[in-house]
């Protein structure tokens, strides 16, 4: 079961999205979410190795305070609303019936931030990053590899986020770590689906081949159907295109299973559909 989903926002506008789409996982389990906030500490915003009078020091240091209260008064205020539209009972633990939702806010490092409470959720939701504007890597990254935990990126908004996810679930299946990985960490949700699909590239050799993982599922009674796909124009591009084509409304994918920065600057299968998925991704490292 899913019982605990966190969304970590940074005031970047993304938050709203990514909240509409794990409210939409959670009410497949009557699920909690906890949305953390990073507010910087004050001492970190000083110059390094600049000397500074104690009581510049300390007029700096309150200024930064009271700056941050009011950002997070704002989100909090902006996420308890948005709360409010998508039905989500505001409490600070789980009730086990209906969703519900708290607001954590806590001083240091996002990448520590998402580390601490990543660790002890079932799922990790954040914003598909825009690499343009250097906006949400560090988040998907910090996600992915400090939590050990499933992630859900959301794609940009396309238009209105379905009240429930997961009916219908596409897994890229290359037989590797990362993408048992995904799928054994995503059981609970593939459970629930009406229609499971295992796509795999046509004539390439796979560790584990895709009848096995049918196999697995069907131990778990679940159902799955194997599709292989032609890697045209590419394995990534053909994936998505495919899943998108069945009515796929989450894409389960192992991520990175090639070095992650080599990834980012020569290509790779992961680092496509982080770029351009237009559907929801759960990924696992």
């Amino acid at each position: 079961m899913i019982r605990k989903i966190l969304v970590p926002v940074r005031g970047d506008g993304k938050g709203d999205n990514v909240l509409a789409h794990a409210a939409a996982l959670a009410r497949k389990f009557d699920a909690h979410i906890e949305i953390t906030h990073c507010r910087a500490k004050p001492e970190d915003l000083l110059p390094f190795g600049v000397p500074i009078p104690a009581a510049l020091r300390k007029q700096l240091a309150q200024h930064s305070i009271e700056m941050f209260d009011a950002e997070e008064a704002g989100l909090r205020a902006e996420f308890e609303a948005l709360c409010g539209v998508l039905n989500i009972t505001m409490c600070d633990t789980a009730s086990g019936k209906g969703v519900s939702a708290n607001f954590v806010e806590e001083a240091g490092r996002q990448i520590d931030v998402i580390k601490h409470h990543g660790r002890l959720a079932d799922l990790i939701a954040v914003a598909m990053p825009d690499r343009d504007r250097n906006i949400g890597t560090n988040t998907l990254k910090a996600a992915l590899f400090s939590t050990g935990r499933p992630v859900l990126m959301c794609p940009k908004p396309a238009g209105d986020v379905p009240d429930i996810l997961g009916g219908n679930i596409a897994i890229a299946w290359d037989g590797s770590l990362e993408s048992s990985r995904a799928v054994i960490a995503t059981l609970p949700l593939l459970s629930t689906a009406n229609k499971v699909s295992i796509y795999t590239v046509r004539s390439k050799p796979v560790p584990v081949p895709p009848d096995e993982l049918q196999s697995y599922l069907r131990s778990h009674d679940i159902v799955a159907e194997v599709k292989l796909i032609d890697p045209k124009p590419n394995v990534a591009a053909a994936l998505l295109s495919n899943a998108t084509q069945s009515g796929a409304e989450i894409l389960i994918l192992g991520a990175y299973s090639k070095n992650q920065e080599l990834e980012r600057l020569l290509g790779g299968t992961t680092q496509y559909i982080v770029d351009h998925a237009t559907m929801p991704v759960i990924m696992m490292n």
